[in-house]
């Protein structure tokens, strides 16, 4: 029987094929998922000025959920994502 391919055009054929199978796994992995819902993202104020924040609820950008603080009459919520904020360790 007769090789179409040669063992070396294979190998590289095999390889070439992992890589692109491992950076198509990396990007996707590593990509920031933001999901929430229209306007589910708040930040509370302690007054009308809108200077002191006082809480936050909703999702952040890696799609941890946010609830620090505490919830005021003064708000503005949005669908952006709230900032990325590491747990303790």
């Amino acid at each position: 029987m007769t090789n179409l391919i040669s063992s070396s055009t294979l190998r590289r054929l095999l390889v070439l094929t992992f890589l692109a199978a491992v950076l198509t796994f990396a990007l996707t992995v590593t990509a920031p998922v933001s999901s929430a819902a229209s306007g589910s993202n708040c930040t509370y104020y302690s007054d009308a000025s809108h200077t002191t924040v006082v809480g936050q609820f909703g999702k952040d950008c890696c799609n941890n959920t946010v609830a620090r603080g505490v919830k005021s009459p003064y708000s503005e919520c949005s669908s952006a994502c709230l900032v990325c904020v590491p747990p303790p360790r």
